[in-house]
């Protein structure tokens, strides 16, 4: 009997593609709406707010309900004189006019929250805080076990004349648009294991689990958003995905152990050094980007949960991933 091929552009083949893509929409659809049923309380406290309509009368008030942000080193004539201070007003003047409300966030950090309680039963959902914190960006978010601390003067827009001092690279992360993944980067960090295998192939499997634990956890998200790229340096990256691999093995990286390779392609940084004159063009974080695509294509290939994809050792992953950069 003589038998056709099925070629990719034949109508049965078109037909068994698109079913595949329903059938999997219909599976993301499911579990998105069994996800959004999950019970999360969520509490927003506005101290960015309350400190900035305060008077040095309603201090006492304020260290009673928030006293783990009054340090008892500080005498109160420190905070007398911030509620005065005409930097500090101009600060709170402008969270105020970037946040005049925290709903569209709140309603976000619900999703990002049952996500995590979906994959992570145990979890219980923070009491969220806004403040400001005088723009220190490396300490944005931070995640403890019952509080999560939003610094929210550390997402004005990159363009905010407050951030007019700060390196363009890392002034164009002080935006809204990336907060929620700030908080799903803080909460990944206290769940995937801490790295042991110093190689750089270590160093970019760490990392790329967990930008994969966001593709679990804000599966609405973009990919620019969760790696904290522009669209633009996304397209660079995924254009240029088999050339950046190449120019790993050639080097014979991935097994290396020398700490350089980890300023030049994981650690923030306004791009990505390679030592060649495209060097300007490329985003930075470049590790992190192929160890994300290395721990895809282990998900891929293999049936194994999510907290037990976070404990394999980076050589398995690497090895069953079968990766293969796209050309």
């Amino acid at each position: 009997m003589n038998r056709r091929l099925l070629r990719i552009g034949s109508p049965i083949f078109m037909v068994f593609a698109i079913g595949s893509i329903f059938l999997g929409c219909n599976d993301v659809d499911k579990l998105e709406k069994e996800i959004s049923k999950i019970d999360v309380h969520l509490q927003v406290s506005r101290f960015d707010r309350e400190f900035a309509e305060a008077t040095v009368a309603d201090l006492a008030g304020l260290k009673q309900t928030y006293p783990f942000l009054f340090p008892k080193q500080y005498h109160d004539s420190v905070w007398e004189a911030k509620l005065k201070d005409t930097i500090q007003i101009e600060l709170f003047e402008e969270v105020g006019k970037a946040f005049p409300n925290f709903d569209e966030e709140k309603q976000d950090l619900k999703m990002l929250f049952q996500h995590i309680k979906y994959y992570f039963p145990q979890f219980r959902a923070p009491e969220v805080i806004t403040l400001t914190n005088e723009v220190e960006y490396n300490y944005r978010v931070i995640f403890a076990d019952s509080l999560l601390l939003i610094g929210l003067d550390n997402y004005l827009g990159p363009e905010h004349r407050f951030y007019q001092d700060i390196q363009n690279y890392i002034a164009a992360g002080l935006d809204k648009k990336f907060l929620v993944s700030d908080v799903a980067d803080n909460f990944a960090k206290k769940v995937v294991p801490k790295l042991a295998d110093r190689t750089f192939l270590g160093d970019m499997v760490y990392h790329g689990k967990l930008l994969y634990l966001k593709d679990k956890l804000m599966p609405l998200a973009d990919d620019a958003i969760k790696i904290g790229y522009s669209q633009d340096e996304l397209d660079w990256a995924m254009a240029n995905e088999e050339p950046i691999w190449r120019n790993f093995i050639e080097h014979e990286y991935l097994y290396s152990t020398d700490k350089n390779l980890r300023l030049r392609f994981i650690e923030l940084a306004p791009f990505s050094k390679f030592g060649l004159e495209l060097d300007n063009e490329s985003p930075g974080r470049l590790g992190q980007y192929m160890g994300w695509q290395i721990v895809r294509a282990f998900m891929n290939k293999n049936e194994v949960s999510l907290e037990q994809l976070l404990r394999l050792p980076a050589e398995e992953i690497f090895k069953k991933s079968n990766y293969k950069p796209r050309k």
